[in-house]
């Protein structure tokens, strides 16, 4: 059906176009002959619809033409044309060909004298080269043709354009303030505090109408066209996604594509990212790395039309990293190293291998610690650690080793670190599958309490301490506890008992222990104390048991 109405319609503009060609007056410039050939080609120009924003895809080193039609009118006719290149910087052009109505009537009525003698004028009215956002305001009171040109030299590409001659209904864009400038207010190691003006736009459709910044490490954006074409050109392709825009969370990411809001949560290769923040005008972006130069874009966007606005960019360096200190560790011999869980900062150790084969052993004390390994400048090992770990290496006499440490928990950690050849006699016990401390509830009686915990195959000594805390006191015994601390910590009253245990078969190698002498109804805390043959504990997890109240 749409075939047949195409060739229903095609005669009549093949008609209207001769008759048009007809009326103009021979070409004083080849230019001009080349405007009167292209002009009206029916198959290689296109209408312009008025009020709408046009997506026009442009072939490497060929001209494509939009053209529009402005009627006569007793009054000026106002008419604004914006170009929006998405990449490259390309050329464009508006020319016009004006002729009277009175002319144009007579013309379709076949007076040929008159449209000999009809005068008509092909003018270039503007012509701009570069890749900006650019709008051409005009006015005219006279019945003309426009055609628009545009042209990639460098590399196929796509651009917008919107032309509207309703300068009374509002903007299809959204409003820039008088200033469009991005203020930067703050700079840290990781962070960078920016601040812009409010668009009107904003303040009068703060429902519709939100602020997106985006930060790359490469230059700026002059529109959110460019920005998106630069996220899909670095390989990223985010899944298609219909979300109502005003489920827009901070920090997620927005790319618009073909008029439809995606979503992803995170820019995997980290090239460009971009969030939305509602309608703030000051923003804080966070996990930047330190000493590095970044580029800062605003654009305010209505998420109903997908028309946005540029500010004007920036940019700003992250303040340089302080080189962290760096400790010698010296072979065989154990250091504790506390670490800052609220700044998150590395604690760094050196070693220079003596040996060819070397065993790094971390004992944790308290909270939990990451733990990255480096021979030569290259990462040899890196995990989180939760208790005894060992990391045995091989390289070469000579060989540089990097500890760095960090607490992955908001609190404190600590960790003890010992660095020795490989046959040496370990500092640390052989340690059990397990450092729990377990409680039997059926054996407990009103002054007794019987616990167990895992031994070892070897031969090792065990003891045994109590004490008496309150309800309150618990939480914060069992979070302080410092599993590297000895029994020197505890006072000599709290001693129980002291054995040595060990079995051959590790599956049986469980001891049990009955405290006696305790009070009715309270609460106690049980520590182990393992000690290997170097005499440096190792302490279980405490154990909070309470007495029978009645008996």
């Amino acid at each position: 059906l749409k075939m047949s109405w195409f060739w229903f319609y095609l005669p009549v503009h093949l008609l209207m176009v001769a008759r048009l060609c007809h009326s103009i007056k021979a070409p004083t410039t080849s230019s001009q002959q080349s405007f009167k050939t292209d002009l009206f080609n029916f198959y290689h120009s296109l209408i312009l619809a008025d009020g709408k924003e046009t997506t026009v895809h442009l072939l490497k080193d060929i001209t494509k033409r939009y053209y529009f039609v402005l009627e006569e009118s007793r009054t000026l006719t106002p008419f604004t044309i914006t170009v929006t290149p998405c990449d490259v910087p390309i050329e464009w052009n508006i020319l016009v060909h004006k002729a009277s109505a009175n002319f144009l009537g007579k013309a379709a009525q076949g007076d040929h004298d008159t449209q000999e003698k009809a005068p008509s004028m092909v003018i270039t009215i503007f012509n701009y080269k570069g890749n900006s956002v650019e709008t051409y305001t005009g006015m005219s009171s006279h019945s003309a043709l426009y055609m628009l040109e545009f042209l990639s030299t460098e590399r196929d590409t796509h651009i917008t354009v919107y032309l509207t001659t309703d300068t009374t209904s509002g903007h299809l864009y959204p409003e820039l303030p008088m200033d469009p400038r991005i203020d930067v207010i703050g700079i840290g190691h990781t962070t960078v505090t920016l601040t812009w003006r409010h668009s009107p736009s904003v303040l009068q459709h703060s429902e519709s109408i939100q602020y997106c910044l985006l930060v790359n490490e490469k230059h700026n954006y002059k529109s959110l066209c460019a920005a998106e074409t630069a996220i899909r050109s670095s390989g990223m392709k985010p899944p298609s996604l219909s979300v109502s825009p005003y489920l827009l969370e901070p920090q997620q990411v927005m790319i618009l594509l073909n008029s439809e809001l995606s979503i992803i949560n995170k820019v995997i290769s980290g090239e460009v990212r971009q969030i939305c923040m509602g309608t703030k005008n000051t923003y804080t972006m966070p996990n930047l790395s330190p000493g590095t130069q970044y580029y800062f874009d605003v654009f305010v966007v209505n998420f109903l039309t997908n028309a946005s606005a540029a500010y004007t960019g920036t940019f700003a360096r992250t303040l340089e990293e302080h080189e962290p200190k760096v400790t010698d560790l010296k072979e065989g011999k154990a250091i504790q190293v506390v670490l800052d869980g609220k700044k998150q900062k590395f604690y760094s150790l050196r070693y220079q291998a003596r040996h060819k084969k070397i065993q790094f052993a971390f004992q944790l004390c308290h909270g939990q610690v990451w733990v990255h390994i480096a021979k030569n400048g290259k990462t040899v090992a890196s995990e989180n650690i939760s208790r005894l770990k060992y990391f045995s290496l091989k390289g070469k006499l000579l060989d540089t080793y990097l500890v760095q440490l960090r607490s992955t928990e908001e609190s404190n950690s600590s960790v003890k670190v010992q660095v020795a050849p490989h046959f040496h006699k370990p500092l640390f016990p052989l340690l059990p599958e397990s450092l729990k401390i377990k409680s039997f509830s059926k054996l407990r009686t009103c002054n007794s309490v019987t616990i167990a915990w895992l031994g070892t195959q070897e031969d090792s000594k065990y003891c045994v301490y109590k004490k008496k805390i309150e309800e309150d006191q618990v939480w914060m015994e069992l979070q302080s506890a410092d599993r590297c601390s000895g029994p020197e910590s505890q006072h000599k009253s709290e001693k129980v008992l002291c054995k040595y245990f060990y079995d051959t078969n590790i599956q049986q190698a469980v001891t049990t222990e009955t405290i006696k002498g305790l009070d009715a109804g309270v609460l106690y805390l049980f520590d182990v104390y393992l000690f290997g043959p170097s005499g440096i504990p190792v302490r279980y997890r405490s154990k909070v048991v309470k007495t029978r109240k009645n008996c």
